[in-house]
């Protein structure tokens, strides 16, 4: 997979360094300020302006099985767009990130795919893994990108990261502005819980080079 054209010198300090690091250590990072500001604010404005009409409902399962399942999932996504700034910039840095897990963990990842998500007021996602077949290195790595200006926390909406064993609390993330985590897909279930208000992220995951069943994939 060709790098996208990206100025890694724009990265505050050693951030892919520090994400692979957390990944190796714990499985997951929560960290504060990774993006550039500028990118953020370019991915708010225009996750932002995305009308009704260009949003989709989102479903739950593979293709052949995918549906809208309105207890599970609430949210409204929109792939990101390679050809449409900053949708190419925001995967630009995601390619980066690749690279620099790639050299330190050699986890083969090969690609990458993020929607926008909007989640309406009352808007949740029950408990699930991101991966939809354990075993099978679909999505290896999940990443989350919050867009939520003057977050407070009466607005809800928290992502809350459980332990695969024993269901846990590990983590309970405010989805404060710039806000990344990421995460072993198949090792940590976790669920978005109610908002209050509108609430925006870009949810993304890092795959293998044809898993089994990967055509089959939905988001």
């Amino acid at each position: 997979m060709a790098a996208l054209p990206f100025d890694a010198g724009s990265v505050p300090g050693d951030v892919f360094g520090s994400i692979a690091g957390a990944i190796e250590q714990h499985g997951y990072v929560v960290m504060d300020g990774a993006l550039p500001p500028l990118l953020q604010d370019e991915l708010f404005i225009r996750v932002c302006g995305l009308g009704d009409e260009e949003l989709n409902c989102a479903g739950v399962g593979r293709q052949e099985d995918h549906r809208l399942n309105r207890f599970v999932r609430r949210d409204e996504t929109r792939w990101l767009e390679p050809g449409v700034a900053p949708d190419a910039d925001f995967l630009a840095w995601m390619e980066q990130l690749r690279l620099g897990i790639n050299r330190r963990l050699f986890l083969g990842l090969f690609d990458y795919e993020a929607h926008y998500a909007r989640y309406a007021p009352g808007a949740f996602y029950k408990k699930h893994l991101d991966a939809f077949d354990i075993g099978q290195r679909n999505r290896v790595l999940s990443t989350v990108l919050y867009l939520n200006p003057a977050w407070c926390a009466e607005s809800g909406g928290e992502m809350v990261i459980y332990g695969q064993s024993d269901g846990e609390v590990i983590e309970v993330v405010q989805p404060l502005y710039g806000r990344l985590a990421v995460f072993l897909s198949e090792r940590f279930p976790h669920e978005v819980l109610p908002t209050a208000t509108t609430r925006y992220s870009i949810a993304g995951w890092f795959r293998l080079n044809n898993p089994p069943g990967a055509g089959d994939l939905i988001g």
